[in-house]
């Protein structure tokens, strides 16, 4: 494979701030910094052993990221663009999705065309290739659920690799390649399932309710795109304004009887049942209940709206939002007994 312009990727830039690439607009530097376009870009980048061996962070959108320090090594911006419809019948339609495509853009793209299942995962930050990694999700969906495969480019080997569902081991959050693919492949173009005869889901969280407020008589893939779209912008800060990575925790999944010790303590605790011994418990509650709620220490804090959102209001540290997150998981344990693992990846 050859590059697609060598000069435009290779050494882009050194010592780089890393601030326009980040959510959180923390201003940290790395040693080089490289734009991929296609996934010839890759095989240019590590056709070269200085780059290959050398630690690397790849970056999409940036959104799910907390940088606390200098990063000593190679930060990978993945760009790789274009939506592409690779088969369809009367009922789905087969797309091909680059790994730099903002995700929120590509639900506003199926929204359009009509096609569903990827409408509860509107205004969801960062990129296309972030979404199987991540295994995003809100309002009853996961992206699992439309997901077909995904192609990335293998360090090792240098060659472009498929992946399947059963391959990604898709969990809550999870994929392998948050765990034992990590740091062995760069995800290139993504495969989603698109249905042309769509399902509705409102059944989670105020979805219904907002629907109703709006005056929607008649369900859509447009009304409820544009449903979660009035909750999340109620709830959530724009990182244009206000720096933020979205939910920095995960809600957790408890046993049945932990929860039922919590409901003689808290009545008006809130929980979903996901199987018959585990409840899931909004992360959100338990940090407010804990006090943290609009919290604010110098240029760093919790969102006044939404507990989950750790915030920098302009000139905070990294290592301070960390620690932040730190003293919040041991306060929410110490009252709850419930241990809160971070969503976002802190580096």
């Amino acid at each position: 494979m050859q590059p697609s312009n060598p000069s435009e990727f290779m050494l882009t830039d050194r010592n780089i701030s890393l601030k326009p690439y980040n959510t959180f607009g923390l201003d940290v530097a790395a040693d080089y910094l490289t734009h991929i376009r296609t996934p010839e870009d890759l095989e240019a980048v590590f056709s070269t052993s200085k780059f290959r061996l050398m630690k690397r962070l790849v970056l999409g959108g940036g959104s799910n990221i907390l940088l606390t320090r200098h990063f000593a090594g190679l930060v990978i911006k993945v760009e790789i663009e274009g939506i592409t419809i690779m088969d369809e019948d009367a009922d789905n339609v087969l797309v091909k999705v680059g790994a730099g495509e903002n995700w929120h853009q590509f639900v506003l793209w199926a929204v359009e065309k009509g096609y569903g299942g990827i409408e509860n995962l509107s205004l969801i930050p960062g990129t296309v290739g972030a979404a199987p990694m991540q295994n995003i999700g809100a309002y009853g969906v996961e992206q699992e659920s439309v997901f077909h495969s995904l192609e990335a480019y293998e360090i090792a080997s240098g060659k472009v690799v498929r992946f399947y569902k059963e391959d990604c081991k898709f969990g809550y959050r999870y994929s392998a390649f948050k765990d034992t693919l990590k740091e062995k492949y760069i995800i290139t173009d993504v495969y989603y399932r698109l249905s042309k005869q769509p399902t509705f889901n409102i059944s989670y969280g105020n979805l219904k309710a907002t629907l109703e407020d709006m005056g929607v008589d008649e369900l859509s893939l447009v009304a409820i795109s544009q449903a979660v779209i009035n909750i999340r912008q109620s709830k959530l800060p724009d990182p244009i304004e206000i720096g933020n990575a979205g939910s920095f925790f995960k809600n957790p999944v408890i046993l049945k009887k932990h929860y039922q010790s919590l409901q003689a303590a808290f009545d008006e605790v809130p929980g979903y049942e996901v199987s018959t011994d585990e409840i899931k418990v909004p992360a959100a509650w338990l940090i407010e209940k804990a006090g943290w709620k609009g919290y604010k220490n110098g240029e760093i804090g919790v969102h006044s709206k939404q507990p989950l959102v750790l915030v920098n209001f302009g000139g905070g540290q990294g290592q301070d939002i960390k620690n932040l997150s730190i003293e919040i998981q041991n306060s929410v344990h110490k009252k709850f007994g419930i241990a809160l693992d971070a969503e976002v990846n802190i580096i």
